[in-house]
């Protein structure tokens, strides 16, 4: 079957008319830079200062990438996306001023997740965040003690023992559920820390499959020698390698703390050469795939374009569990439901989570989706057309 990302009947066969019409003025008020900026900072004001604006959020930016408040509420969505033969993976996205209490929380909500997932091919991974159940400064301190090759005593932090702990218990439960588990990458300054207990983590857990799986920033620099390393690792310590391919989500934070901080930015100075180090990861990966399993987590129609070929020049089964693509739920459907209807493994991020604590995340959606570079353009491009053919259609 021809691979075509242009079918637009496919793409928002889910969607009615209204759906669609809704999601077009949305994508269309990301032209707004002041909204975009400024509207979830006012949203949060709002909600905190209890004006009625939670309504208006949950029908707009929080009903296009959002599958609900529980892990209940996103099933309709996970349902539907899997009628189309689209995984789902519950994504807890919410995020704050943490406190003891909130990491407490969240791992118990990740467990919940977890179990959500087991034997149920709606969900096909799970996913967690290392800030979500662990101190920032304290993955701040631990990295930088990495970073420097000096032994540290910061292991033996009561606060880095408690994240181990939450972290070495959320991987535990996924192998004994048959359940993969991606580790999302964060800042620079906290990676190594995260790296670290993943990787050790995978040792223990991926020996007969991949269940946990790092995640590698394609945007920053020398990241196809990370991947060249992590491979001979887990070759010489026999164990699978699970990774999932992004190119990245904290561009602006990161070139600004390199000047604040006087040391070289770690990010890719172009876009090119964040393609470029993107599709030879996906070579890379692919051509060691005797031991590595990966996911292309990507929006770019020439990567998700270039390991269809990949795989079906190999002439390897399209469902073969080593090979995945994914998504942001919202976003890129007519990459999502065209790669699935080829009949090749798809997956979306289903975020979920309080109104108002997801509204950190609602916000990053809505300025990548407002960039020169993001897709608000390309979505309201295919939307109008796919209205259009509708109309066509009709008469």
């Amino acid at each position: 079957m021809s691979l075509s990302f242009d079918n637009t009947e496919r793409a928002f066969a889910h969607k009615s008319n209204l759906d669609l019409k809704k999601a077009y003025r949305l994508f269309q008020t990301f032209n707004y830079p002041f909204l975009v900026k400024q509207g979830p900072r006012l949203a949060n004001a709002a909600l905190s200062f209890g004006i009625p604006v939670k309504p208006l959020i949950t029908k707009t930016l929080f009903a296009q990438f959002c599958g609900g408040e529980t892990i209940s509420e996103c099933y309709p969505a996970a349902k539907l996306l899997y009628e189309s033969n689209i995984g789902a993976i519950l994504d807890y996205s919410v995020e704050g001023e943490w406190r003891g209490e909130d990491f407490i929380n969240a791992f118990g909500e990740l467990q919940k997740v977890i179990i959500e997932a087991t034997d149920k091919p709606e969900y096909p991974f799970a996913v967690f965040k290392c800030t979500g159940i662990g101190m920032f400064a304290m993955l701040e301190n631990v990295s930088a003690y990495i970073e420097k090759g000096e032994s540290t005593d910061k292991r033996d932090s009561l606060d880095y023992q408690h994240f181990r702990s939450r972290f070495e218990a959320l991987c535990k439960l996924a192998y004994e559920n048959n359940t993969k588990l991606f580790v999302d990458a964060e800042e620079t300054w906290i990676q190594a820390a995260i790296d670290e207990i993943t990787y050790s983590n995978m040792a223990i857990y991926n020996t007969e499959q991949a269940i946990v799986y790092n995640t590698i920033q394609l945007y920053r620099k020398g990241r196809i020698e990370e991947i060249k390393y992590r491979i001979e690792e887990a070759r010489a310590e026999g164990y699978k390698l699970g990774l999932k391919l992004v190119r990245g989500a904290y561009m602006e934070k990161e070139a600004q703390r390199a000047e604040d901080l006087n040391y070289p930015n770690p990010i890719q100075d172009s876009k090119e050469d964040t393609d470029r180090d993107y599709n030879e990861a996906l070579r890379l990966c692919f051509d060691n795939r005797d031991i590595v399993h990966f996911c292309a987590g990507t929006h770019n129609e020439e990567s998700s374009k270039l390991l269809t070929e990949l795989i079906e020049e190999a002439d390897l089964h399209k469902q073969d569990d080593r090979f995945w693509f994914a998504q942001l739920f919202g976003m890129s459907d007519h990459i999502s439901f065209n790669l699935a209807n080829a009949g090749f493994n798809v997956a979306k991020y289903l975020p979920y989570g309080p109104v108002k604590e997801v509204l950190p995340y609602l916000s990053r959606r809505a300025q990548e989706n407002s960039s020169v570079k993001g897709q608000a353009g390309r979505e309201l491009t295919l939307i109008k057309k796919e209205l259009k053919r509708r109309k066509n259609s009709s008469h």
